[in-house]
């Protein structure tokens, strides 16, 4: 898979992370350099560790589906974006989020904006991806959009959290589209 198309995935993940730093940055009364790097760091992180557990999870069973492995990337990627798509129109899961740097919320939401990582990276064993690339951009890209999102929500707020879940559903579309008329 080229490096940009795996770039453009990476920025279609890490929009979950990118409108969760927003609300952070907008609900955070005193910014630390620390704090923001931790933030970052967990999502990053967290962002780069799931597609390497999808990846070892789909080698496991590729030889089982490998002559339709293009139709199953092709609707775990919409199925990770028409998710996204639907959780940028819904009520914020942020509500009540009152102290985001304990380390048990910082972790659960952690999780929560990577599990379209997780099952993305299922889909990259059976596209034969180098998985340790993928992994590597989509923690620095993750990682930096959250740096980004906490210092834009100190002054946008939560004006354009819903529009990053959108756009990043779109672009896994139209990535999955890209990918199944390759292999048919």
């Amino acid at each position: 898979m080229e490096f940009i198309i795996i770039f453009f995935i990476a920025l279609a993940l890490a929009m979950d992370a990118f409108a969760v730093s927003l609300a952070y940055g907008s609900a955070v009364i005193q910014h630390t350099p620390e704090n923001t790097f931790k933030v970052a760091g967990f999502f990053g992180g967290f962002q780069a560790v799931m597609p390497l557990l999808g990846w070892f999870l789909g080698e496991r069973f590729l030889s089982y589906i490998s002559g339709f492995d293009h139709w199953v990337a092709f609707f775990l990627l919409v199925l990770v974006s028409g998710r996204m798509i639907y959780e940028a129109f819904k009520e914020s899961e942020l509500k009540g989020w009152f102290e985001p740097m304990k380390f048990g919320i910082l972790l659960g939401l952690s999780v929560a904006v990577s599990i379209d990582a997780l099952i993305t990276g299922i889909s990259f064993s059976f596209l034969r991806v180098s998985v340790f690339l993928a992994v590597l951009i989509i923690g620095i890209v993750t990682f930096s959009l959250s740096l980004i999102g906490i210092y834009a929500g100190r002054s946008l707020g939560q004006r354009f959290r819903r529009w990053a879940r959108f756009f990043g559903g779109i672009m896994l579309i139209v990535i999955a589209t890209k990918i199944l008329i390759e292999h048919l």
